[in-house]
């Protein structure tokens, strides 16, 4: 559950108040992404099941909610890659991983958007440790899958992250969005396997 930002309140301590937070967090997710700066956040609290007045408790500001959003996001996929490293070999770790996080980076770039600068320059303390732990992640999976021989020893993490995020805009600008992640990964991953 994320918390970021000035304005978000202390981490919510009662079962209500933990529920009500999500609730908006996941509502709030939906209606970014289907209408961008045009989400309404007493429409959000609506969704969300709770008054506007919860929702302004827990995130003052629109730019509060969306750095929530945000976060929530990226620690969602970050945690993704400690499981994918608990449950698979490490090849397949990185792959599923990639995957998801290619097809999450097409599905938060409307947001990235409209957070605008503080996503962009990489200014934000809120940005710079959602960047710390996306790395993070991405070296674990990496250099589990370099010493299983899965993938090449000159691979960078940095190159990975490049990678990852071409393939997911190539995938959006041909309309094909999470369809041709996968195809797009697969040629990624023939490119990234070590030499025979």
């Amino acid at each position: 559950m994320a918390q970021v930002g000035a304005g978000a309140s202390a981490k919510p301590r009662r079962a209500d108040a933990r529920r009500n937070y999500e609730a908006i967090l996941k509502e709030a997710a939906t209606a970014f992404a289907e209408r961008g700066e045009q989400a309404s956040l007493d429409d959000i609290a609506k969704r969300a099941g709770v008054g506007s007045g919860t929702l302004y408790r827990h995130f003052p500001t629109r730019q509060d909610l969306l750095e929530a959003v945000y976060v929530e996001s990226i620690e969602e996929i970050a945690a993704r890659a400690d499981e994918l490293r608990a449950d698979r070999d490490p090849g397949e770790a990185l792959s599923l991983w990639l995957r998801e996080l290619a097809e999450q980076m097409i599905r938060i770039r409307g947001l990235k958007a409209l957070l605008g600068a503080a996503v962009t320059d990489g200014g934000s303390a809120v940005m710079s440790a959602c960047s710390d732990k996306l790395k993070t992640a991405a070296d674990r999976l990496l250099s589990a899958a370099q010493d299983a021989g899965a993938v090449r020893r000159d691979l960078k993490r940095i190159e990975l992250l490049r990678l990852t995020h071409a393939l997911a805009t190539a995938a959006e600008l041909a309309h094909g969005g999470s369809e041709d992640v996968g195809r797009y990964l697969t040629l990624l991953l023939e490119g990234i396997r070590p030499p025979s």
